[in-house]
């Protein structure tokens, strides 16, 4: 199990899901959240058993060492294996709990989203607790949605919003900041069926992460 440390930290974030494999979209919008949120760590927490999709098509222990990868070069990334090695269903509540152990009641925790993925909120497990253990940081590309009128999603960004990231410092949880993101539209799916087809994914991943893929022959690649 990974150990990780951050001595009395101010800040720390937390961005989920499979990783793919984890790409450049993956990694853009972390770098964003730590340098915009000025974080002590960005931990990247790849899931083992996602509840509300398909399981992932790379084994656990190649997209976590593949995140590993893309991230040892990178200050302030930390890559947490805790939802990896367990068995059971990666529900973001109980992942926020076990940070919020790590760091203690009063450091601000942020966890960080697409707007695709906050729109669909409400629909989480005990998605009404997430706000009292964690912030928001909901990544807003050009061209996605926000919320539907009326919906539960909207009606919490108004109880809640946080017009700047630094109402999220002041805070240890219960804000939401919708922060405008570089667009990288990369797809992991769409990656996955290039590989496949034996389309090169340059500009895409970082090149170690594509060596991994190779060595391993990983998504049906092929020499």
């Amino acid at each position: 199990m990974t150990v990780i440390s951050a001595h009395n930290p101010t800040a720390v974030g937390l961005l989920g899901g499979t990783f793919d494999p984890i790409h450049l979209g993956h990694l853009r919008l972390g770098w964003e959240a730590l340098t915009q949120l000025k974080l002590d760590q960005l931990r990247l927490m790849p899931c083992h058993i996602p509840p509300h999709r398909d399981d992932p098509a790379g084994q656990a222990d190649h997209r976590l060492a593949m995140a590993k990868l893309a991230c040892e070069s990178v200050p302030g990334f930390v890559v947490d294996d805790w939802e990896i090695l367990r068995d059971s269903p990666s529900y973001s509540v109980e992942t926020l709990k076990h940070v919020r152990q790590q760091i203690g009641a009063q450091t601000p925790l942020i966890f960080i989203m697409g707007m695709d993925a906050y729109r669909h909120f409400t629909h989480w497990h005990q998605w009404q607790e997430i706000l009292t253990i964690a912030h928001l940081w909901v990544a807003h590309r050009p061209g996605s949605p926000p919320p539907e009128e009326h919906s539960q999603e909207a009606e919490l960004l108004t109880q809640h919003c946080a017009p700047t990231v630094n109402e999220l410092l002041q805070h240890p949880a219960g804000r939401i900041h919708i922060y405008s993101s570089t667009a990288l539209d990369i797809s992991a799916t769409v990656l996955r069926s290039d590989i496949n087809n034996g389309i090169e994914p340059r500009f895409l991943l970082p090149d170690a992460v594509w060596q991994y893929i190779q060595d391993h022959k990983l998504y049906g690649y092929a020499d």
